[in-house]
């Protein structure tokens, strides 16, 4: 029984020494490590053996070829087939121009509201606000939330500017 196992260890054993050849080490600005060359090509090229230092190899994966009845790639490489016709594209061109002026409006809305509250900062003193540091904190948001309700509507009117006519 012992002898059974034994003998297909041993096997393997040798086989992973015969898989064990000469690394070599070739200098150069990219370092090049290969087992690829012979003794004498080695030397040309100014290779030394690496001996005594364990080598590890990864091997990765080979990619698999796409299956014909894959989804088409998202990088943009669709078929003639799979195009949108003028009419459709032209509808949601319209849904979307629609889209982006409804948030254009409530962004300038929003705008407007904060830039009135803010008052070119002297806006005006709220009941809960006893404490100084709590108004100036409110004045402080103001600005921030008017800088971004600014810049909303800056990037809405370029992403509508974008649209086909």
């Amino acid at each position: 029984m012992l002898n059974r196992l034994l003998a297909p260890l041993l096997v393997l054993a040798s086989l992973g020494a015969q898989a064990q050849g000469t690394v070599y080490r070739c200098p150069g600005p990219p370092v090049l490590y290969t087992d690829a060359l012979s003794a004498k090509e080695a030397s040309d090229k100014g290779c030394r053996t690496i001996e005594g230092t364990p080598i590890t190899v990864v091997q990765t994966a080979k990619p698999r070829a796409p299956a014909a009845n894959a989804a088409p790639a998202a990088d943009g490489s669709r078929g003639a087939d799979s195009r949108v016709d003028a009419g459709q594209q032209r509808v949601r061109d319209d849904e979307r121009r629609r889209v982006l002026q409804t948030e254009l409006r409530t962004a300038e809305e929003r705008l407007a509201t904060a830039q009135k509250e803010f008052n070119n900062g002297q806006g005006e003193r709220r009941g809960d606000e006893r404490n100084y540091q709590k108004y100036l904190d409110r004045m402080a948001e103001l600005k921030d939330n008017i800088a971004r309700y600014e810049a909303d509507v800056q990037a809405l009117r370029r992403e509508i500017a974008k649209l086909p006519s």
